[in-house]
This record gives structure tokens, sequence and C-alpha cells, in this order.
């Protein structure tokens, strides 16, 4: 376990996304990575939405205070463009899409904090509980530590908690190995290359969405040579940054997708590489001469592509 992963964090790097209307769960399904069309009342969702070529061009996670009535929390700086792209493909479904973010607070709930709203089986990832006007989605841990997502109206009384700076909780964000995209690497990855569909943000049995021909045949055809990984360095890392292995100095085996100054010093990230380079061998952030990485361990089991 980790004591500094304990709290509660204003997450404002984050932005929202409202789709209202009797059409609002059927568009998204058909946007997106993940299924909204049967989405129980107790589960969010993890969900992509990708280029034709199957690229994430952000993620999300989906909550639904009521059926017909869906917020979408996805990174503040792809907001405006995400917005405008799914408004395209509105056409003459009964839904409006929104930017939301002034109307809702978003936090991060991480130990006591979380485990105080978490009960029973709503602790699993991706389950979801009502808490008054708050919507309150349990996350995969990190640090051995309970995490969650508080959504709420603004105005509305937060849970109890000390406060917990926003990069401690990037840092979690990064030890639970789910990466969130960013504008830096808006259309590097499909969603295998960052594990979505080991931890729930594809599904593979729902119908057509962009890029969905792409994402299938990445995981049916056995040609997953891209995985994420989390590692731990001295130097500072960002989204975006190029990775090395020593078996090739001049092409790079990997992306930083996310990173976060480590509360015991140097920086954690979540890096997507060719599986071949996560195997051994000396890795570096920047060139075949820069920083030393370190791998650590996956905090979750990898689904084996087929």
């Amino acid at each position: 376990m980790s004591p500094a992963l304990e709290g509660r964090s204003a997450l404002s790097h984050l932005g929202v996304i409202r789709a209202q209307g009797e059409d609002a769960a059927r568009f998204l399904h058909n946007q997106l990575t993940q299924d909204f069309a049967l989405l129980p009342p107790d589960q969010a969702r993890l969900a992509a939405f990708c280029t034709p070529k199957g690229r994430m061009l952000a993620s999300f996670v989906g909550v639904a205070p009521a059926p017909d009535d869906i917020l979408l929390l996805t990174s503040r700086d792809l907001l405006a463009p995400t917005l405008k792209r799914l408004s395209m493909f509105v056409l003459r479904s009964k839904v409006k899409l929104a930017d939301a973010t002034a109307d809702y607070a978003v936090h991060g709930l991480a130990g006591e904090a979380a485990r105080g709203v978490l009960q029973g089986a709503a602790s699993a990832p991706w389950s979801k509980r009502a808490v008054g006007a708050a919507q309150v989605v349990a996350l995969y841990p990190a640090a051995g530590q309970a995490r969650a997502l508080w959504v709420a109206p603004a105005g509305e009384p937060l849970p109890q908690g000390a406060d917990l700076p926003l990069d401690t909780w990037l840092w979690g964000e990064v030890r639970s190995g789910i990466a969130s995209v960013t504008a830096p690497v808006s259309e590097a990855f499909v969603p295998q290359m960052l594990n979505y569909e080991s931890v729930g943000g594809v599904n593979f049995k729902k119908g057509c969405y962009p890029g969905q021909e792409v994402v299938a045949r990445s995981q049916f055809r056995g040609t997953l040579k891209r995985r994420a990984y989390v590692v731990h360095g001295e130097a500072a890392m960002a989204a975006g940054q190029e990775v090395f292995h020593e078996s090739d100095r001049e092409q790079p085996c990997g992306l930083v997708a996310q990173a976060a100054p480590a509360p015991g010093g140097g920086w954690d990230a979540i890096v997507s590489m060719q599986v071949s380079a996560a195997e051994g061998g000396r890795l570096s952030v920047g060139s075949a001469d820069g920083p030393a990485l370190e791998r650590l361990p996956l905090p979750y089991e990898l689904l084996a592509d087929i």
C-alpha cells in the first residue's frame, strides 16, 4: 500500500461531454468501442472513439445518471475537437451533445476516501452507484489502494477525505496501468496498444463503430505486437516521448502514453511498446542514449490475442 495515495483530488484535467435524448445510448453505442445500448444502471464504461483506421482519437469513462442522459469524462485538451467530430455523426438521431464541464465537479477518491463510498459489488472496476446526486465509479486500484471517480452536479457536497495533490492522483492513474488518451498521443494507438481489451474498454460482440474492423482484426488474427507496460525512470517523462531498446538505436520501440512524478522520487509512466522490447534489455527514453527505464509489474492480466 502507498500512504501517498489517500484522499480526494479535484480532476481539473478532465472535461465532460453530455449526451441527452432518447437516442443517447444508441448513438454512443454506434460510435464508441464499448456497449452503451445495454448499459446496466450499476455500471459505467471505459471506451474509445476511433478513426476509421482504428486509431484512438480520445478515451472516456461513460457514466449514465439516467438512461437518456450519459456523461463522457475525457481529457480536457481533447474535448472541443472530440465534441465537434462526434456531433458530425448525430444526423437525425434524437440526441443532443454539449460541453457540460462547467455543470459538473469531477473528483478522484483514493484509499479510505474511495472505500467509504464503494460498497460490496460496487467496488468491482467500472461498477457504479449513486450517492445522492453524485455518481461514483469504481476504478482499477493502484499501489494497493482503492480508487473511484466522484461525478456530481457543481456545488454538491464532497465526501470526506484529505486533499490529494493532482500529481499524486495522476501517479495513481499511471500505476493502475490504464492510460487516458491526451492531445500529444491522439491517433497514436489502436485500443489494444493501451491494453483496453484487457481492462473493459472494448466489446468485441457489439455492432459496428468507426475503426471496428481494424480493432477486431488486430485481436483475432494474432497481430498484437504492441502492448502497454508500466516503467520507472529518474528523469521527467511526458506523453508523446519516444522510447528506445538497446537492440535498435535508430528506431523507437515505443511511445510514452502517460507519465507522472512518483512520490518516492523519479517518474513513472505507461509506455506502449513492442512486446519483444518488454521481455528484456535496456530501455531508454528520448534517445538510445537517454535516461534508462526500469520495467515494473503490470497490475492486471493481459488477455491473449486469438
